[in-house]
C-alpha cells in the first residue's frame, strides 16, 4: 500500500479546480469552472438520458439557454461545448418542438415552388436576424431564409452547411419558422436533384458493384487482433508534403 506525502498533497491542492457557483432548475450548486454545462449539470448529480448526442459540440441535442447576474441578455450554446461561467442560470433544451412538414422525397424535383408548399410559414420571416444571432454554430439563418424566399435552392444548402438542427433558431423566431427543417429540406433537394455528379463517386459506386472490394475486405475480416494492428501499423503512409497527385504505391484497392 502506498502513502501520501505532503509534497504529494500539496501538488494535488494545486492541480484542483477551482469551483464556481451555477444555477440548474433553480438550484445553486459548486462545480468546477473549467468544465462544460453538460459536465456540470451531471457533477451536480444530474444524469443525462436524453439530449447528449455525440458530447462532441456538433449533434445538436443539447441546446442551452442561460442568463449571467446583472446582464439582461438571454445567451444560448451547446451544452457540450459550453464552459461554466459564475453564477449562470441554466435551463436545458433537448428538443424544441417545430412541425416538420410531411412529403415523399422521390415526388419532389427540386423545384422552389415545392419548398414554399410544403412550408409556407418561409414567408413570415420578418428579417429580424434573431435567428443568426442565436445560432451556435454560427450559421448565416437569416440568408438562407432570404434565399430560399428568391428561389436559390442551392445557395440556402451551402450556407446552411454547418446546421446541426438544434432548434435555437426556431426558439427566437418572431415569424414562429421551423428553419432547421426548411434547411434541411433545402440541402437534400440540392443533394438529390441540383448538384452536379462527381465522375470519381460514379467510379466507386461502379467499383463497390462490381465487388473489386470484396476480396480485401474478406482479407481484413479474417485476421486476428494482432493482424490487424500490424497491418495497420505498417501500412504505407502519405507524406506530408505530399502533392494532390499523390498515390500509394500498393494502388489494387484505388
Amino acid at each position: 500500500m502506498s502513502t501520501t506525502t505532503d509534497e504529494t498533497k500539496e501538488v494535488s491542492a494545486k492541480v484542483e479546480a477551482k469551483l464556481i457557483p451555477i444555477y440548474v432548475m433553480g438550484k445553486k450548486y459548486e462545480v468546477p469552472e473549467s468544465l462544460t454545462i453538460m459536465k456540470a449539470i451531471e457533477y451536480a448529480g444530474y444524469k443525462y438520458i436524453r439530449g447528449c448526442g455525440c458530447r462532441g459540440g456538433v449533434c445538436g441535442a443539447g441546446s442551452t439557454v442561460y442568463r449571467k447576474p446583472g446582464d439582461y441578455k438571454i445567451y444560448t450554446g451547446l451544452a457540450c461545448q459550453t464552459v461554466v461561467e459564475p453564477n449562470m442560470y441554466l435551463t436545458q433544451l433537448p428538443f424544441y418542438p417545430a412541425i416538420r412538414a410531411i412529403y415523399n422525397f422521390h415526388e419532389l424535383e427540386g423545384k422552389p415552388e415545392e419548398i414554399f408548399e410544403l412550408y409556407p410559414e418561409l414567408f413570415r420571416c420578418v428579417a429580424c436576424n434573431a435567428c443568426t444571432k442565436v445560432c451556435p454554430m454560427d450559421v448565416e439563418v437569416m440568408d438562407y431564409i432570404s434565399a430560399l424566399k428568391r428561389g436559390d435552392i442551392v445557395e440556402a444548402a451551402e450556407i446552411s452547411f454547418d446546421c446541426i438542427q438544434c432548434g435555437l433558431c426556431a426558439s427566437r423566431c418572431y415569424g414562429e419558422l421551423p428553419q432547421y427543417h426548411i434547411a434541411q429540406l433545402a440541402r437534400r433537394l440540392a443533394g438529390a436533384y441540383l448538384t452536379p455528379r462527381a465522375e470519381h463517386l460514379k467510379t466507386m459506386c461502379a467499383n463497390i458493384e462490381t465487388g473489386r472490394y470484396t476480396e480485401g475486405l474478406n482479407s481484413l475480416k479474417a485476421m486476428d487482433t494482432d493482424m490487424l494492428k500490424k497491418t495497420y501499423q505498417e501500412r504505407e503512409l502519405e507524406p506530408a508534403t505530399a502533392g494532390e497527385d499523390w498515390t500509394p504505391k500498393d494502388s489494387t484497392y484505388l
